[in-house]
Order: C-alpha cells, then sequence, then structure tokens
C-alpha cells in the first residue's frame, strides 16, 4: 500500500501500546498514526512493554502504516528555568529512544517559549546549546528524526508564524535532522488565514520560503473553535470549525505535501469522531484536481 499523503489520527494508547492502537487504527481507517509514550503533561518517562513495542512494531509494519511520536507537552527548549530545560532534553532523548524501539520514523515537538521579553535573546542560544547535541545524536544513532511543531502564538513563542522557522532553524544550524510539523489549527490561532480562498496555498508557500523544500515532514490537521489570530489553541472538527473544510483541499494540492503524511487531532468519543474526519479529507484527497479547487 503505497499512499501520497497518508492521513490517519491521533490514536489511544491505554491498556497496552499494541493492544490498543491497533484496533484503534483499524477502526478509524487510519494510514498513519501518532502516540504518546509518556504522560502528555507530565515528566514521567516509561520504560515501556517490550512485547507491546514488538507487537506494535510488527502490526504497524503489516499495515503498511508510519507511526510519529507526539513528545509531552510540558517540552520547552526556551524556558528562563533551567530545571526545564533540562527535563525537555530528557523528554525528547526518552521519546527518540522509545521511537527506535516501536519503529516510529519521527517525534514531534512544540516550539517552545521565552516566557518573557527579557530571556528572548537567550533562549535562542540555549536552543543551540541544548538541541544540536540531541539533533546529532540522533543521526548518528540512526534515531527518529526530530519535528518542530509552530505553536498557536502568545507567550513570546519562539516560532508561531511560519516565517518564524528562518531563525529558529539557524539556532540549530538548519540542521538536517530537523523536520518541521504544521498544524493548521496553531497557524490559524497565530494569525495566518487560512480560511481565505488562496490562505492555505500563501501559508504553505512562505512555510517552505523560510524553513526550505522538503524540510515539511508532518500535518496535523485540524480545525479550530476560534477566531483567526486568537492565540488559542482548541481543536475542531474538520468543517465544523472557524476555518472550514475548504482550505484543507488546498492543502492536498499544495506541492510541499507531496509523500507528507497527515493526523488529526480533533475531538473525538473513541474512534468515531477521527473515523469521520479521516474519511472527509480522504475524499479532499482523493478528488480530481479540478474539484477540489472547487471545494
Amino acid at each position: 500500500m503505497l499512499l501520497d499523503r497518508r492521513i490517519g489520527s491521533h490514536t489511544k494508547t491505554s491498556g497496552g501500546l499494541a493492544k490498543a492502537a491497533l484496533p484503534y487504527v483499524d477502526a478509524a481507517g487510519s494510514e498513519t498514526l501518532q502516540v504518546y509514550v509518556s504522560n502528555s503533561r507530565g515528566w514521567a518517562l516509561p520504560a515501556g512493554d517490550p512485547k507491546q513495542d514488538t507487537l506494535f512494531r510488527d502490526g504497524c509494519g503489516e499495515r503498511e502504516i508510519p507511526a510519529y511520536i507526539h513528545a509531552s507537552l510540558l517540552v520547552n527548549l526556551g524556558s528562563p528555568t533551567g530545571l526545564t530545560v533540562e527535563r525537555s532534553v530528557a523528554t525528547l532523548e526518552h521519546a527518540l529512544l522509545r521511537g527506535k524501539a516501536i519503529g516510529a520514523t519521527a517525534v514531534v515537538y512544540h516550539a517552545g517559549s521565552s516566557v518573557d521579553e527579557a530571556h528572548a535573546e537567550k533562549a535562542m542560544h540555549q536552543l543551540h546549546e541544548s538541541l544540536l547535541p540531541l539533533l546529532d545524536r540522533a543521526a548518528t544513532e540512526g534515531l527518529p528524526r526530530l519535528l518542530v511543531e509552530p505553536s498557536a502564538g502568545g507567550g513570546r513563542s519562539l516560532a508561531s508564524k511560519v516565517q518564524d522557522l528562518a531563525a529558529y532553524l539557524e539556532a540549530v544550524e538548519r540542521h538536517p535532522w530537523l523536520g518541521v510539523c504544521f498544524d493548521t489549527c496553531h497557524a490559524w490561532a497565530a494569525g495566518h488565514d487560512l480560511a481565505t480562498p488562496g490562505g492555505m496555498t500563501e501559508t504553505l508557500d512562505a512555510l517552505v520560503e523560510a524553513a526550505g523544500p522538503g524540510r515539511l515532514q508532518l500535518v496535523h490537521a485540524n480545525d479550530s473553535k476560534d477566531a483567526c489570530g486568537s492565540t488559542r489553541d482548541r481543536h475542531e472538527t474538520i468543517g465544523k470549525g472557524t476555518i472550514g473544510a475548504a482550505p484543507f483541499a488546498e492543502l492536498f494540492a499544495h506541492p510541499a505535501t507531496a509523500g507528507v503524511p497527515i493526523i488529526v487531532e480533533t475531538p473525538t468519543v473513541e474512534h468515531e469522531g477521527h473515523a469521520a474526519d479521516i474519511a472527509l479529507l480522504k475524499n479532499l484527497r482523493d478528488s480530481p484536481a479540478e474539484e477540489k479547487a472547487a471545494q
């Protein structure tokens, strides 16, 4: 099964990585998936279950679906608090090693924030000091890649607008092991007007200009509950939020997303909500080009 722009969802793992995730993938119609390997809002770093790791890795292989890890939402390499930076590095290291164990392609983490203006310059320096060795190690040891995800804005973010990626990548010498995860809800919240016809195309053009070709390696496809520029990260079902469904047709038509997997992180009860969003996005993806232009 060789697919362009695979579509899947963030997938539950409670009860056992393989035991929970693989049935979820099948029920939702996922062609790719994303999981947490530690508490999304905590610093604990569990070792994992080798049996479940093997079953998960083999199950993804049998289904020919790539897996991604989302690191803890607490990760902030720009923090003025030294302990937070230390824990962030340890969390990313843990996710990379767990990623190798389960056969993950990459680890997604949020760009982080300097928290206050006075710390902004130092934040970029500590980004260089803390992230560059981790990227070097991952490349040398064949660990998954890291993917930085720009934030929804606010709070002195190190990267929220896609144009901010240029300075972020320069801070780590544009290391080849660092890619980009583009979240549509975050971009909308940060002020990119994706809902206006051509807005998604313009935003992706700007991303490629800032980050460079081939740097976009994952998309989080989420609608939003809030207005453009709100800096609020509240996801909504595709087509039922303030972004709407039409911009996602533009996303599929853009050359920068060719071969890039799409993950939905929308509201759901069990797998049903994700299954509906995946089906909608598959329809947009698989429509003829002239139909995409009209949607």
